[in-house]
């Protein structure tokens, strides 16, 4: 990733877009990109690391933290909780490192209300027929789970209009690549423009 200012980034989506894989090559692919690990009261999945993939937490504590003042974002999904620590975010800004969360289409409009600068970026499918296809081959919920995903998912799709950048996930490679021309741009012109602002005046 280019030198500039660090930047909180905000990947989202419906359900069945691909926003795990996509997050996950960004990073591998942006070594100056860390990723906010995010507090949830849902159970573990199989292969599911606490620290690593979520932050496995009662949903006492989870309530604690939030009415606390907390949490950045949080919401319910699907009956559980999630939400990004606020002194996480500030820590990796302070390491000098960009942040990236990959979070629910509501919890990037509240990160947005809450850090205005964030840069929030909406996954889309190429089509309904394949956000279908890509629900329905996750093979772990049943038809009733499927379809109230998929009507949810065609609702979220309506929020795009509120994120700064919207790109089609058609193809992995394509789509992580204009991700991270997204993430370059954002952060170098910041910065610049942060030089500028330094500059006023002398």
């Amino acid at each position: 990733m280019a030198e500039g200012e660090v930047l909180i980034v905000v990947i989202s989506g419906p359900s069945g877009v691909g926003k795990s894989t996509v997050a996950e090559t960004v990073l591998e692919k942006a070594p100056g990109l860390v990723r906010s690990v995010s507090l949830t009261t849902r159970n573990p999945r199989p292969g599911d690391v606490d620290g690593e993939d979520y932050h496995f937490v009662s949903p006492e504590e989870f309530a604690a933290r939030r009415d606390e003042g907390g949490l950045l974002e949080w919401a319910e999904v699907h009956g559980n909780l999630y939400g990004t620590e606020v002194k996480q975010v500030e820590r990796q800004l302070a390491g000098g490192r960009s942040v990236l969360l990959e979070i629910d289409v509501q919890g990037g409009r509240s990160v947005k209300t809450a850090r205005p600068g964030a840069v929030l970026i909406f996954l889309l499918p190429p089509s309904d027929e394949i956000l279908e296809t890509r629900l329905r081959g996750r093979g772990t919920d049943d038809e009733d789970v499927i379809l109230k995903r998929l009507a949810n998912a065609r609702r979220e799709l309506e929020s795009a209009e509120c994120y700064d950048y919207r790109v089609v996930n058609d193809e992995l490679d394509r789509c992580v690549s204009e991700v991270l021309g997204i993430i370059r741009v954002e952060s170098m012109r910041r910065g610049t423009d942060g030089a500028k602002r330094g500059t006023e005046g002398v």
